[in-house]
Parts: structure tokens; C-alpha cells; sequence
């Protein structure tokens, strides 16, 4: 999100899901689309398969989109800001760059031009291993499209150049001039239905709802006035990956976590559960007893999605109602009547009677949500920014110009990953999902259909790596890191590249997050799960 804002003013994605279907051409890139994002890919198959678009992948894993892409780019690990800077030097040399766009609608460009000359495709394979021919066909191929698409996720942006790598591709989008218009833009796909509500409604340290930041004087005293309160800080609160830390200092006494299983989920996690175990109070809100909530002081039990009345705002930016489909068990409540009941009793009374009401007060103080209410999304949605009640909503972003005013490039170098291979751990981890379980397993661990399909934790390995470490497909090892190690049985796979193993994070049991670095993005703070050095051994 960080890395959209800096380049484009906001962090959202620019087009639809079904817009995916009208580009010539689709890039993909840290994203297994097929596995992570099953209903969203079929647009992706339907533009190749039925529309004849072409597909870059950039991926070193051979997923499933391999078998429709037209060129694919097998990367190694964590050199995404070098492909995309060659790509664009090659694109510059040779004259293939949107001047028009470029001119009038972005600043920076005379800076990006000098940061990417040394790329050349030659340069490039030597630091990602990416064929130079493949990586000039590839940009020839995105840069000469009438309209092409970027579709990402987190394996672009959980590295410590996350960031960058974001800001990397908005730079190539704006130099090809495929922003504001249909079949192109750039688009973060988000990992579960309202990830982008929920950072839309406030849910990060340093902005209000709809993005506003807590730093602007003028914004928190119109919060102020909305909430009957004064003196609302305008200092950016903690992160998640800066809270953890500081309860192991001390900084931290207590913790109030709302459906999320960080003793899974948080990188290093030895040392997350040290951090924790020093809390002086914990409180856990969750609609299951995760091994989060097994350690709680309190535990809070919350309604599921079906059990409650609200908005969801899905990964296009499109505001949609969901309805409570049955009561909540026994003493389970909304989020939001547990938080107004807390506050209450500690002295500040929230007294909403629905969700719509919160939904009321939310659009009179956010711009960007200031045209929608629960009439007018009753039967279809809203992507916002949806300005006044009058206003259609808008499906594409930067149409006439970015919501910053012009675009702004970004001069960037390639950065090494934070924790590199060695003679002692010589192999690299990388960490993700599987189709058929998502997050820690919260929930589709509660499925035995599911749990039959992927019953347990297991290490992707390649032909090759399971030939020099003599084991077999089904083979039990001990996968160790500087961090921690764990057991698991082997899966002998041509979708692994070589010196490269992968495991789903989802297993308490044999938890990927064990062994992954807690090294972090400078300025986003999330971890480098997609990068650390591993050793593998046969299991006692």
C-alpha cells in the first residue's frame, strides 16, 4: 500500500476484476493466482484462453499460470527491483516509452532514466538468473500492448525491498502509459475479502478512515468533533511487527488482538512467543480458540461473517453489504457491540444501534465513502471514491490525472535480500499458500474435507535438491533455519526451482514461521517471509 501511495497517492487498486479481461496483455508477479485468488484467475484464463491476451509470469515457482503464460520469467529470490528496472531500461533504449503520458502526467522520469542504465539484460540475468532474450522479449511484449494490467501480491511485497519493489512496477506502468484506462493499471490483489475494508475504516497506525492521516491537525480535529473528544494524537501508532517486540522490552504491557493468530502467523516465531509470553495482559477476540487464544488471559468470543450485518470492501474497492444469515452461538457478538461495550465500561460510551449507523458516521467524516449508504449498495456495490450521493462511484482510479496530482517515479536500486545462502544453511525458504486452507486454518481446518486434501504441513523440494540430498517423495526431514527448525515430509515437485524450498505457513503443527527472518521493509514493517537460508536433513 505503502509503495502505490508514494507513486500514485493512493494504495488501492486502480481497476476492476472484471477490467482484467479488456488488456492486450497481463502481468503477474508474486501472486499464485490459481491457489491464493481461484475466482479471480479465471479472468486471468478467460483473457488468454477466449481474448487472446498474453501473459507475462514472474515467478520462480512453476504454478499453475505457467501453463497459460507466453513468457515466463523464472526469478530468483528477492530480485524483483532488477527484472522490473531492466525491463524498463530496455524499454527506454529503445524508444518504446509512453512520451506523451510520461511528460504530462508524471515528474522524475530523468531520474529513473539515469537509475536504470546500468540494468542491462546482461546485468540482469547475472542477479536474477532471467534469460537476457526473455527479459527484452517480455518488455517489448508489455510496453507495445494498447492496454496492459499488473496484477501483484504478497510475494512481491514481503521482502525487506517490498516497498521499492511495489514503487518498481507503478514506475513501469506510468512509463508505458497504462494507467487510467480500461484493461490496464496496477492492481494489488488482497488476501482475504475485507482486507481492503478494513484498512479502508482506519485499521493501520498512521491514518484515519479512508486514508487520512492521523498527522493532519485539521483531520483530527474534524475527528475530534465527530467523536465528542479533544486531544487526539498526531503521532503514527505501532505496527504489528514494531508491537510484538516491544512487549519482549517492556514497552508493551498488554495486547488486544482481533481476528488474527500471530503464534502462527508471526515471523520468527520463537521468539514472537518469548515477546508474548511478557505481556502482563492479553486479550484475544476470535471466533475460534487458536493457539493465540490458548495463551489469552481473556478470551472474547466474536460473530463469523455469516452472523453479523454489515459492508464488506473487496479487493477492487467495491463497497458491498453482507447480511447476517443466522443468530451467533451462545455468548458471541458483533466486533463491533464487544468494542462499544469495553468502551463503555471503561468510561468513553459508544452507543451505535446497528451497523448502519456506524456506516453513517463513517461516510460523514471519510470523503472517499461520503456518497455511499446501505440503500444504495442493497442490491449492487459502490467502488469508491464515491463522493456525494449523486456521485457513480469509480471503478477506475487516475483517469485525468493521480490522486496525487502527477505521478511521481521512483529512482531505485536492487537491494540483496536481508538473509542470503550459505555453506551452513545453503538452501533459501520461501513461504505461501495452498488453494485448499487459508491463513493459520482458523477456519478451513474445521472442514475434514479440506483437512483431507492437505492433511499436514509438507517441504517442496526439486527433482534435482532430492536427488543430492538422497531422498524420496514422502520423506521425512528436519528443515532447520538460524531461527528455529521444524519436521515435515518432503514433496518432490518440478514446481520448485533448484537451491529453493517451499512450505505453506498455515501448520501450528510444523510452522513454516519457525524459520522465516523478522527482517523488515523499512518503511511498510513487513517481514521477509519470502526470503531466509535453510538447511535440510533427513529426520531421525
Amino acid at each position: 500500500m505503502a509503495g502505490l501511495a508514494a507513486a500514485f497517492g493512493s494504495g488501492a487498486m486502480t481497476n476492476t476484476i472484471g477490467d482484467i479481461e479488456d488488456g492486450d496483455v497481463i502481468l503477474v508477479t508474486g501472486s499464485n493466482t490459481t491457489e491464493n485468488h481461484p475466482v479471480l484467475s479465471r479472468h486471468v484464463k478467460r483473457a488468454v484462453s477466449l481474448r487472446g491476451a498474453k501473459l507475462i509470469l514472474v515467478d520462480p515457482r512453476r504454478i499453475k499460470l505457467t501453463e497459460f503464460a507466453h513468457k515466463w520469467l523464472r526469478q530468483n529470490l528477492g530480485s524483483d527491483v532488477a527484472w522490473i528496472n531492466g525491463m524498463m531500461r530496455i524499454i527506454i533504449k529503445e524508444d518504446l516509452h509512453d512520451k506523451a503520458f510520461v511528460e504530462s502526467r508524471t515528474e522524475g522520469f530523468a531520474d529513473l532514466k539515469k537509475a536504470v542504465e546500468k540494468y542491462t539484460p546482461a546485468h540482469v540475468e547475472e542477479i536474477t538468473g532471467v534469460p537476457a532474450d526473455d527479459l527484452i522479449e517480455s518488455a517489448r511484449l508489455y510496453a507495445g500492448a494498447k492496454a496492459a494490467s499488473i496484477l501483484y501480491c504478497m510475494g512481491i511485497t514481503q521482502h525487506t525491498s517490498g516497498t521499492d519493489n511495489v514503487k518498481s512496477l507503478a514506475n513501469l506502468a506510468m512509463l508505458c502509459g497504462h494507467m487510467g484506462k480500461s484493461g490496464g493499471g496496477v492492481n494489488p490483489l488482497r488476501g482475504q475479502n475485507n482486507v481492503q475494508g478494513a484498512c479502508d475504516m482506519g485499521a493501520l497506525p498512521n491514518v484515519y478512515s479512508g486514508y487520512q492521516p492521523v498527522a493532519d491537525l485539521a483531520i483530527a480535529k474534524k475527528m475530534e468533533e465527530a467523536w465528542g473528544v479533544s486531544g487526539l494524537s498526531t503521532q503514527p501508532g505501532l505496527t504489528v511487527t514494531q508491537m510484538v517486540p516491544k512487549a519482549h522490552e517492556g514497552e508493551v504491557k498488554a495486547l488486544y488482538i482481533l481476528g488474527e493468530n500471530p503464534l502462527v502467523s508471526d515471523p520468527d516465531l520463537n521468539h514472537a512467543e518469548d515477546c508474548l509470553k511478557h505481556l502482563d495482559f492479553l486479550v484475544v477476540q476470535d471466533i475460534f480458540l487458536t493457539e493465540t487464544a490458548q495463551m489469552a488471559d481473556v478470551v472474547l468470543p466474536a460473530a463469523c461473517f455469516a452472523e453479523k450485518d454489515g459492508t464488506f470492501s473487496n479487493t477492487e474497492r467495491r463497497v458491498q453489504r453482507v447480511r447476517k444469515a443466522v443468530q451467533p452461538p451462545g455468548e458471541a457478538k458483533d466486533d463491533w457491540e464487544i468494542l462499544c461495550e469495553i468502551s463503555t465500561r471503561m468510561g468513553f460510551e459508544m452507543s451505535y444501534s446497528d451497523g448502519e449507523a456506524i456506516f453513517k458516521e463513517l461516510a460523514s467524516v471519510t470523503p472517499s465513502y461520503a456518497g455511499i449508504n446501505f440503500e444504495r449498495i442493497e442490491v449492487e456495490g459502490l467502488h469508491w471514491p464515491c463522493l456525494h450521493e449523486e456521485h457513480p462511484g469509480t471503478p477506475i482510479l487516475h483517469r485525468e490525472q493521480f490522486t496525487r496530482g502527477k505521478g511521481l517515479f521512483h529512482a531505485l536500486d536492487y537491494r540483496e535480500p536481508a538473509e542470503l545462502a550459505d555453506d551452513e544453511y545453503p538452501l533459501y525458504l520461501t513461504t505461501g499458500r495452498v488453494l485448499y486452507h487459508y491463513h493459520t486454518g482458523t477456519m478451513t481446518m474445521k472442514s475434514p474435507g479440506l483437512n483431507e486434501r492437505v492433511p499436514e504441513c509438507f517441504v517442496e523440494i526439486s527433482p534435482k535438491d532430492a536427488a543430492v540430498y538422497e531422498l524420496e517423495d514422502g520423506a521425512p526431514v528436519e528443515i532447520a533455519s538460524r531461527r528455529g527448525k521444524i519436521n515435515a515430509h518432503i514433496r518432490v515437485s518440478s514446481m520448485a526451482i533448484s537451491g529453493t524450498v517451499f512450505i505453506p505457513f498455515h501448520f501450528a503443527k510444523a510452522a513454516a514461521n519457525r524459520l522465516t527472518n523478522a527482517a523488515l521493509d523499512p518503511v511498510s514493517q513487513i517481514p521477509e517471509f519470502k526470503v531466509c537460508a535453510v538447511k535440510l536433513s533427513k529426520a531421525a
